[in-house]
């Protein structure tokens, strides 16, 4: 990413959270479930042509009675598009949401929509009301039996898998014979083909960039991470200082950018080095490799959930994957997916795990120029403009001088044995201050280790040496006053979003005020 201010990096452009809903859009909804729109089951993968069938699969197999819930609750229209938005952020268990006790799904921000989903254009109101009466069935007839119809599920399943792999092989052939061509073209135009050598080579997974990816081809965001010292000696360290590790294993570099961690692990002394990049920075990259004629690294584009390696297994994975706050924006979905993919089960994870704290901020100065700078704007007020600003994270170094409480730890993470749901998760803290001052923001940092023979470790908090992180701030609506010894008590939670599953929506309860703020 690119920012203007280098040192201030707020995060707007917020969703507007769509259309409002009204009676008129029922008929619409009608006509999507006639025509056979494809709707995805709630708790796996299977897809059916309409909303009814799915719901007789998910009672048949997931135990999930969705009548049953709606008279438990006493469900309405909004309690349920609260549901489907709740299942489809955190994919519970079905069991966790018949047995619980309350409902899970309360909370308003399960309102907020995100991509289509065909669930919600269902006419909620006509699921019927007692379980003699459930509208399962397709226009009157009997869907059909269960057992068929889960069977020729599967068999959809695994014809539809078939054909999207043989298309992604079709559309990676395609692709590489375009890259050779561009290669000739070169090595013709260079007059000297005979003596023009590659080395290693570019496979691709013949997958689109994203904006994420792209916004890494430019090459002021390599600078800022290579020129960050804290970063590029730790994984250096780590990986040099540990060669026993790499000698003759085989390495996936995640998110290989320039390669320059490909590089160290071939100095390291693996046998082969497999850099994986979504961002066409990977064809820089090749120049870099061979520049510095190391023959043993295997470049290729493309998105690792997509794409096959030339080897079943490695023996280690190493990647610089971490985001701002650790998860915004950060790649531990694509980490977690090659690490079950491909690493061998004593295999190693570099770094291994890494942890996310929180402290309190007294700095009245920066809060009066980003907060309170709304109330006279060259004479004139934009106070309405306060309430969006406070909902956005700043991205800025914290002076260690501001600082007014204790830090405290407020999730681990162990890379080896994570799932995805580690970027979803709530916790209680209390922070103690240090000093007398008021409270106007909670700052945010996190640590990373290594944890080898030569143990190697870093740090973003703000007593540390800095790093292109820095550290992230949350201005309170509400400052505190606070004297030395008092403690603030509350919970911060993590939860993802439906249609950008690299942003955050970031809750802290502080006493009774809720806030919330926004990673988009």
């Amino acid at each position: 990413m690119s920012f203007e201010d280098p040192d201030r990096i707020p995060y707007s452009d917020l969703a507007s959270g769509g259309p409002p809903l009204d009676e008129d859009d029922s008929d619409g909804w009608d006509e999507l479930e006639v025509s056979g729109e494809q709707t995805t089951c709630l708790f796996c993968n299977l897809q059916f042509h309409t909303i009814a069938v799915a719901l007789v699969h998910c009672r048949s197999e997931h135990n999930f009675d969705l009548l049953s819930l709606k008279n438990k609750y006493n469900m309405d229209c909004y309690s349920y598009i609260k549901l489907i938005n709740y299942i489809r952020i955190h994919k519970p268990d079905p069991k966790l949401l018949i047995e619980a006790k309350t409902a899970l799904w309360e909370d308003d921000i399960y309102l907020k929509p995100g991509d289509m989903e065909t669930w919600l254009m269902y006419d909620f109101d006509d699921l019927g009301s007692a379980p003699s009466t459930p509208h399962y069935a397709i226009d009157g007839k009997t869907p059909i039996s269960n057992i068929n119809f889960s069977d020729l599920q599967r068999q959809i399943e695994d014809l539809t898998l078939q054909v999207k792999q043989k298309d992604l092989l079709l559309e990676s052939y395609c692709k590489d014979i375009e890259k050779m061509k561009e290669v000739t073209r070169t090595i013709v135009e260079a007059g000297d083909s005979e003596n023009k050598k590659f080395p290693h080579h570019v496979l691709s997974s013949g997958c689109q960039s994203g904006d994420y990816f792209n916004s890494y081809s430019h090459f002021g965001i390599h600078y800022d991470m290579l020129n960050d010292k804290v970063r590029t000696y730790s994984y250096r360290d780590a990986i040099l200082k540990n060669s026993d590790q790499f000698k003759g294993k085989q390495v996936l570099d995640l998110g290989c950018g320039t390669g320059i961690l490909s590089m160290f692990s071939s100095q390291a002394g693996a046998q082969t080095v497999y850099g994986v990049d979504m961002s066409d920075i990977v064809y820089k990259a090749m120049d870099i490799v061979k520049e510095n004629n190391l023959d043993n690294i295997v470049l290729i584009k493309g998105e690792i959930e997509k794409l096959q390696l030339p080897v079943t297994k490695v023996d280690i994975i190493v990647s610089e994957w971490m985001g701002y706050f650790l998860l915004f924006e950060g790649m531990l979905d694509s980490l977690i997916n090659a690490r079950d993919t491909y690493l061998k089960p004593d295999g190693l994870m570099l770094p291994n795990r890494c942890n996310i704290s929180i402290v309190g901020v007294s700095d009245v100065d920066r809060y009066k120029s980003v907060i309170n700078f709304w109330d006279d704007v060259y004479g004139l007020t934009m106070k309405c403009m306060k309430q969006e600003v406070l909902k956005e994270p700043f991205v800025e170094y914290i002076p260690e001088e501001k600082l007014l409480t204790n830090p405290q730890i407020i999730t681990e993470i162990d890379l080896k044995t994570c799932h995805v749901n580690a970027c979803v998760f709530s916790s209680k803290f209390a922070l103690t201050a240090t000093r007398d001052g008021l409270l106007t923001a909670i700052g945010g940092y996190f640590d990373v280790f290594f944890d080898l023979e030569h143990k190697v470790e870093f740090s973003t908090r703000p007593s540390a040496s800095k790093t292109h992180w820095q550290q992230t701030l949350f201005f309170l609506p509400d400052c505190i006053e606070m004297k030395s010894g008092d403690t603030v008590e509350g919970t911060i939670s993590f939860t993802r979003f439906t249609k950008n599953l690299r942003g955050l929506l970031i809750n802290i309860t502080i006493d009774k005020n809720k806030y919330q703020y926004i990673f988009d």
